[in-house]
């Protein structure tokens, strides 16, 4: 019996490729044949995927980046990417087709869309991306990870949270230690855009803890490529235990670990920190469409699980304020923890594939029933 097709598509960054990964993970084990279609960047993330995943690169392009030749450039190259994706649905016909935002699920969701295949976008943010609200009127259902989404008028969404990885949900509600005296772990992580601030604040704040904290503190900074040595030189020079990478592939326990996460407040980190149920600071991306990041982190500020920062009031006496108000403060902690738990929804996976399948007009499967 022919399996059921479903084409992901998502753009180069882990806040679009690690809910991609999620449902990867969750319709494989339906009994489902998956394809993931990204760019050169997204390609970066599919090591976590699972091994069944076909993984196919496509030609896109942003505005974002470029001189003014490859800015016009642009629509021919979509264009090309859409004809090239289409020709290929013509001769392998998927279920369903589901972007996840980014330039790079231009294709295969404008190629659905001229053949009338049946599809869907998975929006992760209380704001919109650009390629989502552009798809958003011409796909048959807009899943929602943040609720409430501001979606175009006359746009319904059907909240299904933001799915987590496998490896996430697994740690769901994992016991959390109390700061205390005893070692202790502080997870900083930046996301893939605009980590630079917390590169420059984050060390000196941490630096500046009181001895008797730092003794037992260790840190792990994920930090871009530019700025790494001098973070992990900084660390080290003011006696600092620290491990900084520009990419963690055991984020999942690293946070389960964690005393303390100090994170953008990107859709899937809020979705991670909900699940494990960590006390947080969050720093939202200014820079972020439509405050985006901001509308991310309401849910755990409101709870009492989380400390948000604006980027524009983020210096080193204030994160290092806060730093102490949770670390010195354990059983504060442990009702920051509890109060993440609280906004989590670790089986958004299960239901976004259960909306997949519905689309397809397939009865929905048991989500344990296979292993990938």
């Amino acid at each position: 019996m022919k399996k059921p097709y479903l084409v992901i598509a998502a753009g180069g960054t882990g806040g679009h490729m690690f809910p991609a990964q999620a449902l990867a993970e969750v319709m494989l084990r339906r009994g489902w044949r998956v394809k993931l279609s990204t760019d050169a960047r997204g390609a970066r993330y599919t090591g976590g995927f699972p091994h069944t995943t076909e993984i196919e690169e496509v030609s896109s392009a942003t505005f974002a980046r470029g001189g003014v030749l490859a800015k016009a450039m642009v629509p021919l190259r979509v264009m090309g990417g859409v004809v090239s994706m289409a020709t290929r649905m013509l001769r392998d016909r998927p279920d369903v087709v589901i972007g996840f935002g980014g330039y790079p699920s231009i294709p295969a969701l404008g190629a659905a869309w001229l053949l009338r295949r049946p599809r869907m976008i998975h929006e992760q943010n209380g704001v919109p991306g650009r390629v989502n609200t552009l798809f958003a009127k011409r796909v048959d259902h807009v899943a929602c990870g943040t609720w409430p989404t501001s979606l175009p008028d006359g746009v319904e969404g059907v909240p299904v949270g933001n799915p987590v990885r496998r490896a996430v949900k697994d740690r769901a509600g994992a016991a959390y230690i109390t700061p205390g005296d005893y070692p202790m772990s502080i997870l900083v992580i930046g996301g893939s855009q605009g980590a630079r601030i917390l590169s420059d604040v984050v060390p000196p704040a941490i630096a500046s803890l009181p001895l008797d904290t730092l003794q037992h503190l260790r840190v792990s900074h994920q930090a871009r490529d530019e700025d790494g040595e001098r973070v992990a030189t900084y660390y080290s020079e003011n006696g600092v235990h620290a491990e900084v990478q520009p990419f963690f592939s055991d984020l999942p326990t690293r946070m389960t670990e964690a005393q303390l996460v100090i994170s953008r407040s990107g859709a899937s980190s809020v979705a991670d920190i909900s699940v494990i149920g960590r006390p947080s600071i969050l720093i939202p991306y200014a820079a972020a469409t439509g405050d985006h990041q901001t509308a991310n982190a309401r849910g755990l500020t409101e709870a009492g699980a989380a400390i948000r920062i604006p980027e524009d009031l983020l210096t080193v006496d204030s994160l290092a304020e806060q730093i102490r108000s949770v670390l010195q403060n354990p059983a504060g902690a442990l009702k920051m923890s509890q109060a993440a738990m609280s906004q989590a929804r670790p089986d958004a996976a299960q239901d976004l594939a259960a909306l997949v399948e519905t689309l397809a007009g397939r009865p929905s499967a048991d989500p344990e029933g296979q292993e990938e």
